[in-house]
């Protein structure tokens, strides 16, 4: 069998790989570089020229050679790399008639634990859908705010006194909405500085959150150690790094309990075996990252099928537009469930694992025309002063 083309589709908020083959087999794959979807898209079709006359199962070869061929990465280049090996994956699933989870190495569990996305413009809304996600039958409730989804539009206001008080008046709240057995998964968007982060941690302790997510700028390992070390609620990160080798110098430092791995842009399933594995040496548990569409949902629960150390998975409204037109309710009305063939069962908090050969998904005829490509527009929130404001 060999490789005879690679395409790109874009559609909605995604950008895919189909790589065909010489026996009638293709393989998908999606890039989880989602602010430089057109840019990873252009790297997909760089590699093409490599990949044609390969054979597709040899999967580990191609990963070595596509990620070591240059002197460069980054995250638009290693989304390219996830989408292809991704797609490479899933080709050798349907070769051999299986789920990828069993290329993987089999089952470690039989249901995968999912938390939503807990949106909210205001602090009520963001309270009424925190005990809407309860009653939905989420025994967690994910990308909880406390500085609300606000419009990137409207200046940032609050100093620090505020922030922290407002951040643990918001999660008082929903704790004492959703009752006690509930896990609070915090996402602060690289929000604030160490100090104030240290601050923040002590005074949600209350509250038995069970992460805070990317408190500062990830680009530093070793002030996010030192984070870590001064916080008594576990540190998660890991959304936007891409190698195996800054996973490992992150563990060095302890500076996470949970690894936020994206297989979008750390090397699909082949770059995030390995990073789990070094997690795995280090007593930590990966929390896959997913902002993505129901593809990358469905190969991430082929991945925690067949992964150990997995706490939870992130689980993106596959009947919201996407991810960002959810968290900002921009009021287009199309549904990413309608992009594909179906999707996998949601029983409470928990998702069905895909039983189908490869990833277990297809994506509709036509979907190019269906749903067109809607690149993300580049806007970053302001202070009120002018100075940028992480969100």
């Amino acid at each position: 069998m060999k490789i005879t083309d690679i395409k790109v589709l874009r559609a909605n908020r995604a950008v895919y790989c189909q790589i065909e083959t010489d026996e009638g087999i293709t393989g998908l794959g999606e890039s989880g570089a989602w602010g430089f979807l057109e840019a990873s898209a252009s790297a997909i079709l760089a590699f093409r020229d490599y990949l044609i006359g390969k054979d597709p199962l040899d999967i580990e070869h191609h990963w070595q050679y596509l990620y070591r061929f240059s002197h460069f990465r980054g995250a638009a280049v290693m989304g390219a790399l996830s989408a292809i090996d991704i797609a490479l994956w899933d080709l050798a699933g349907k070769f051999y008639n299986v789920p990828v989870y069993k290329l993987l190495g089999g089952k470690c569990r039989d249901k995968v634990r999912v938390y939503n996305h807990t949106a909210g413009r205001t602090e009520e809304e963001l309270v009424e859908n925190a005990i809407k996600g309860v009653e939905e039958g989420y025994t967690a409730l994910g990308h909880l705010n406390p500085y609300l989804d606000e419009p990137r539009t409207i200046p940032y206001q609050d100093g620090n006194s505020a922030m922290l008080y407002k951040a643990e008046r918001r999660i008082a709240k929903i704790r004492e909405a959703v009752g006690d057995e509930v896990d609070l998964c915090l996402e602060l968007h690289r929000r604030l500085e160490p100090g104030l982060a240290i601050q923040l941690s002590s005074r949600l302790e209350p509250y038995h959150v069970m992460f805070l997510e990317d408190p500062i700028r990830p680009d530093n390992f070793d002030e996010m150690g030192w984070v870590a070390s001064k916080c008594r609620i576990p540190i998660a990160t890991g959304e936007r790094i891409h190698t195996v080798h800054e996973f490992e110098m992150l563990l060095e430092r302890r500076a996470c309990s949970y690894v936020r791995a994206s297989l979008g842009v750390c090397g699909g399933f082949t770059g995030a075996k390995k990073i789990a594995a070094v997690a795995e040496a280090h007593h930590v548990s990966l929390v896959p990252h997913n902002p993505c569409s129901p593809v990358m949902t469905n190969a991430v629960l082929n991945f925690a099928a067949a992964t150990d150390n997995i706490a939870i998975t992130e689980y993106p409204n596959p009947y919201a537009a996407s991810t960002a037109d959810h968290l900002t309710g921009s009021g287009v009305t199309l549904r990413q469930c309608d992009m594909v063939n179906h999707i996998p069962e949601r029983k409470g908090g928990y998702l069905s694992i895909p039983e189908e050969p490869g990833i277990g998904i297809e994506l509709v005829s036509n979907i190019e025309e269906k749903f067109p490509f809607r690149p993300h527009q580049l806007m970053t929130r302001l202070n009120v002063d002018g100075s940028i404001c992480d969100q």
